[in-house]
């Protein structure tokens, strides 16, 4: 397959693109950015694994680097700082989430596209209406990759329970901020050993888990390594799927209609060749669960809307 890596100079982009080299499925990898691309895939091509790695930089060459691609991920834009939420993101990033997506619908309509540039409530609505405005939406290949929550839940469970986080299951649902995000701890196994004030301040941990990383690093960016695991492990996902394998499960946050009232929500899609192919209804909810729910559907609406609206009425060039 040909996978594209959007924004793979960046602090995401470094470590996802070397994690997508090591990827057997992936006979060729093309490496966008704005800055620094050469160098990256000068570097990145040294590796001995069979993925041929071409970089390209600034975007005359983008068009180029997009066509032919099977898979595209979409790291680009800039990082959280401390004190930003966000939101404050939301003016930069939506721009560039734009510009990329109208260059896939010219380049490579059919390509199945994984957007991790935050804030991801919005930046999936905005992909998706601009594939609409082009023509080439198909709601089965857009997907908001909120993995990294799934994976720090893992974790954290991992940690309080002395286990393997390989043999951890925990559903995330909802989006992929702050409250929006809503761990079902109910459902996860092994349960953690905890009481119910326990496990309400795991739940905050999981929904804060991307500003701890960012006041640790105090100021030199946010959650990067963590984030291209996540990536390269939907990525990878998604390869299996296309490539014919059987029963492909992942969260992503998609256009659905799992949540009444909520165009977009994050929750387990089955993938198959042609991208999803079953949206799995929400189990039963715990009553605290059920409350997170109804809490976040405020917060992830607007987020959409916000999105929905920026492609409708974009800013005034400045």
């Amino acid at each position: 397959f040909k996978v594209a890596v959007l924004g793979a100079a960046g602090g995401i982009g470094q470590p996802l693109s070397l994690l997508m080299k090591m990827n057997p499925c992936i006979s060729e990898l093309s490496l966008y950015d704005v800055f620094n691309t050469p160098g990256v895939a000068c570097d990145l091509s040294h590796v001995s694994t069979g993925a041929k790695v071409k970089g390209y930089l600034g975007p005359e060459q983008l068009p180029e680097a997009l066509t032919g691609c099977d898979l595209v991920i979409i790291p680009a834009g800039v990082p959280r700082k401390p004190g930003m939420t966000r939101d404050d993101l939301f003016n930069i990033n939506a721009g560039i989430v734009k510009g990329l997506c109208e260059a896939i619908s010219v380049s490579c309509p059919s390509a199945w596209v994984a957007i991790i540039s935050n804030p991801v409530n919005s930046t999936v609505p905005i992909a998706c209406e601009v594939f609409q405005k082009a023509g080439t939406f198909n709601a089965a290949k857009v997907f908001g990759v909120t993995t990294l929550d799934v994976v720090r839940a893992e974790a954290f469970i991992a940690d309080l329970t002395s286990s393997d986080p390989k043999d951890v299951t925990v559903p995330v649902i909802g989006g992929h901020a702050g409250i929006t995000i809503l761990p079902l701890l109910s459902k996860a196994s092994p349960k953690p050993p905890l009481d119910a004030q326990g496990m309400k301040d795991l739940s905050v941990r999981i929904q804060n888990a991307g500003t701890e990383v960012v006041d640790a690093k105090a100021g030199t960016g946010s959650a990067t390594l963590s984030m291209a695991y996540a990536a390269s492990r939907f990525a990878e996902s998604c390869l299996k799927a296309m490539s014919g394998e059987p029963g492909v499960m992942e969260y992503a946050y998609v256009q659905s209609s799992v949540v009444e009232g909520l165009p977009y929500f994050s929750s387990q899609v089955r993938l198959g060749e042609k991208g999803v192919v079953e949206y799995i209804p929400l189990p039963a909810l715990e009553p605290s669960e059920a409350e997170g729910l109804e809490a976040l559907k405020a917060e992830l609406m607007s987020s959409i809307k916000k999105g929905v609206e920026f492609v409708a009425s974009p800013p005034a060039p400045k």
